[in-house]
């Protein structure tokens, strides 16, 4: 059974810019892979709304470990998030991972998509596309038709850490086109884990081991672009806790109809 909630609508505030402690890093930015002829594959962002406490999403977490791993469509560069709300929080277990913020954006595309609730797991393909998260069937055609829309250049590099435990690193980001209706898009960036596991001892997921794949840490805006002005930016990341490999994604979207206009990833390892 998919399970429901209804929708409360507030703009999602900016999250403070905090990442995952590491002791030694190195990232390689994920260039985009090529097709089997050679041509570049588009990057696609797919985004997962789960719950620990929603004994429905762990199918949707194994897909979504699945696309990201075996990159299963001809021409598209899957770059996946994994977005724990907190609304499930109150029956037995709180999820480790979730944040009221996730909940907001959730939210968010509620309003976008005209539904009347949110629900778990939902699946989010390039901000265009939305349906339950464990169906496999939705989520290739829904990869497929955004393979064919027109995507923007997202770069991240210099990616080092720096004394005192501070991330740096760089992001370009190239112009809206011409064809877009849009007068500016926000770019953003996420902090995510490479991979989480719980052993959850409540919920309807009690006595679980539950595994999850690039889980949403921190998310926040940095910048906008318009048809005229590009994103060439340095920015210095003060490290939080915890320690492991990490993934950052930067996208850039169009607040008002919730496209996503280009992705890029890039990781880190301790």
């Amino acid at each position: 059974m998919t399970h429901l909630r209804l929708v409360f609508y507030s703009a999602a505030t900016v999250l403070l810019l905090t990442v995952i402690s590491l002791a030694h890093v190195w990232a390689r930015n994920t260039e985009t892979r090529p097709n089997t002829d050679g041509s570049p594959r588009t990057p696609v962002l797919i985004e997962l709304f789960t719950s620990e406490g929603c004994s429905d999403c762990p199918p949707a977490d194994a897909l979504l470990e699945r696309l990201d791993r075996s990159q299963p469509v001809a021409g598209a560069d899957l770059v996946v998030l994994s977005e724990h709300v907190d609304y499930w929080n109150g029956i037995g277990w709180k999820d480790p991972y979730s944040s009221h913020e996730y909940s907001e954006r959730q939210n968010a595309y509620a309003g976008l998509f005209g539904l009347g609730s949110v629900y778990t797991p939902q699946m989010v393909v390039d901000g265009r596309f939305e349906f339950v998260g464990s169906d496999e069937r939705r989520a290739i055609q829904a990869v497929e038709s955004a393979t064919r829309a027109e995507k923007i250049a997202v770069n991240i590099s210099s990616v080092h850490l720096e004394p005192n435990h501070v991330l740096a690193l760089h992001i370009d980001v190239g112009q809206l086109p011409s064809s877009s209706t849009a007068k500016s898009a926000s770019v953003l960036l996420a902090i995510v884990d490479e991979r989480d596991e719980s052993h959850v001892s409540g919920g309807e997921n009690g006595g679980r081991t539950l595994k999850h794949i690039s889980v949403v840490r921190h998310l926040a805006k940095i910048g906008t672009i318009d048809q005229s002005d590009e994103l060439s930016q340095d920015l210095r990341v003060d490290i939080g806790h915890g320690s492991g490999q990490v993934r950052l994604i930067a996208f850039v979207q169009d607040e008002k109809t919730g496209r996503i206009w280009g992705v890029r990833s890039a990781r880190l390892s301790n």
